[in-house]
């Protein structure tokens, strides 16, 4: 005998799926932005980070 579908259950699971599809090109994206920032930029924020620290 064949199983009642549980539509509710299935449709949690794919929205489940595609959130987390989604969370993973968003890293992915960020970090290829933090791969193609220019050095100084990167070192200029940590300098000025330390500076106000002070």
């Amino acid at each position: 005998m064949a199983r009642a579908p549980n539509y509710g259950q299935e449709r949690k699971e794919r929205d489940r799926q595609k959130a987390a599809k989604k969370a993973e090109k968003l890293a992915a994206k960020n970090a290829a932005k933090e791969r193609s920032r220019p050095e100084d930029e990167t070192t200029s924020e940590t300098e000025t980070e330390t500076q106000t620290a002070e």
